[in-house]
């Protein structure tokens, strides 16, 4: 619950719920109303979506509300949330909506929030809204004051030109990369390959056609879903596999010999790019993070600041600490002389920028870096058990000798590695990470961590029954 009582819509990154079950026509008109009240009815509200089937719907329900409400409501289009993000900032507006679901299942939707700044909400900011939600209290409507929505068809146009700004586009093509695109059937097939190609890069794409069913693959780039990719980068002897989720804010990417490159390794990698060319900068990640991240970091003589998960802490940190880089094991990476979000096409135009500059193969490149195994795990979680399982995991991670950190869940650390367990902010679940530089004890600590939530959930649901 809120502190102001009302009960809590947003997760670590918006407002996500199942279509129909929970996000249903009668709330988005609620969360309007909320959102003018917010606004104390007046300004500028830029709103884009997602290919979910009811992305379109969901756009029309909010757009229609606060244009009633005498708000000057800006329809993008389907565009991925950092192309949304930048053109919050580029064209001054109060707030952005994005109509979107991220890398959740298909039966989910929801709604991204941007402020002014291109950031998401503070939770002080979220909490108003949950508020006036939860008291259904709207501005008054007055008839004479109403809008009409209009459109914009520029969006995408000025963010890809942004992040052509921000890379070397020539020295991309006399490389002459061969890369394979795989949008994910998400956002990103309306950027990302016209942007790679205007880059100078040979691309070959799949699962490219926006649609909302997610035939290709699951929404998440994860290392099981992208098969297919591997497989491509193969055939088509390419330098680099580069793939997205649903509304593009995260990349991921496969190597010329067809491997994973795991988030938390991405990141070590663009953390040693950014630092050799901005000595001593300081870097931004979240507390998922490998070991790996502060090894780089540490060895170019920069600054780590560790946060708790999520895009905002990230970025308000990001912002704060005028960092050079931030990033996280999840495969958001923000690069803040573009905007300070997480930006999948920027993301993956950078990645051709180091290859073309390094002049060598991404897996020589990552075998460079420190070794240590991540592994995790997801434990079915509800949400009115998380302060409790928390709690007690905590407990029994401490009588074991362990240091603990308590910024996002908890963490500890071992002499040979480290567990987290942390509550997803989006799904009812826990998410546990372990790491270590032996594989065999990172399983150890995954296999503690799940037991621990385990038995921490069953006392939980004894006790609340």
């Amino acid at each position: 619950m809120a502190p102001s009582g009302a009960p809590r819509l947003f997760g670590t990154d918006g407002i996500r719920m199942v279509v129909g079950r929970e996000l249903t026509p009668p709330l988005l008109v609620d969360v309007a109303g909320a959102v003018a009240e917010f606004l104390g009815g007046e300004g500028t509200v830029l709103l884009a979506h997602d290919f979910r089937t009811t992305s379109p719907g969901i756009a029309r329900i909010l757009g229609g509300t606060l244009a009633v409400h005498g708000l000057d409501v800006v329809e993008m289009g389907a565009m991925p949330t950092p192309c949304l993000q930048f053109n919050v900032r580029a064209l001054d507006a109060r707030l952005g909506l994005t109509v979107t679901a991220s890398h959740n299942p298909t039966e989910f939707n929801g709604v991204k929030f941007t402020g002014p700044d291109g950031t998401e909400l503070t939770r002080e900011e979220e909490e108003r809204i949950e508020a006036a939600v939860a008291a259904r209290h709207a501005p008054a409507i007055d008839w004479r004051r109403a809008r009409t929505p209009v459109s914009d068809t520029q969006g995408i146009r000025r963010y890809v030109r942004s992040i052509r700004s921000h890379v070397d586009p020539a020295g991309i093509a006399a490389r002459g990369l061969r890369v394979v695109l795989d949008p994910g059937n998400g956002t990103s097939a309306v950027t990302s390959p016209a942007l790679l190609r205007e880059l100078g890069a040979n691309v070959s794409t799949l699962h490219a056609q926006p649609d909302g069913f997610f035939p290709g693959r699951p929404s998440e780039p994860n290392d099981a879903n992208l098969g297919d990719l591997k497989k491509a980068v193969l055939q088509f002897g390419a330098d680099v596999g580069v793939a997205h989720d649903g509304d593009s804010d995260r990349a991921a990417f496969v190597d010329e010999r067809g491997r994973f490159v795991p988030g938390e390794v991405a990141l070590a990698l663009f953390a040693q790019y950014v630092l050799a060319r901005h000595p001593g900068g300081t870097v931004v990640t979240s507390v998922t993070s490998s070991s790996c991240v502060r090894d780089v970091v540490d060895r170019a003589k920069g600054r780590l600041v560790i946060t708790r998960s999520g895009s905002l802490p990230v970025a308000r940190a990001a912002i704060d600490q005028h960092a050079v880089f931030a990033g996280e094991e999840n495969g958001g990476y923000y690069w803040p002389e573009h905007q300070v979000a997480r930006d999948g096409p920027m993301s993956s135009a950078r990645m051709l920028e180091l290859l073309a500059r390094a002049k060598r193969p991404l897996s020589e490149l990552l075998a460079e870096l420190p070794r240590y195994t991540v592994v995790k795990s997801n434990v079915p979680l509800a949400r009115e058990l998380r302060a409790p399982v928390v709690s007690a995991v905590t407990r029994a991670l401490g009588d074991q000798g362990a240091e603990l950190s308590t910024l996002d869940g908890v963490k500890a650390f071992f002499q040979d590695g480290w567990v987290l367990v942390r509550p997803s902010g989006t799904e009812p679940l826990c998410r546990i990470f372990a790491e270590s530089r032996d594989e065999h004890r990172a399983r150890e600590l995954l296999d503690l961590g799940r037991n621990l939530v385990a038995d921490a959930r069953s006392a939980a649901e004894a006790t609340s029954h």
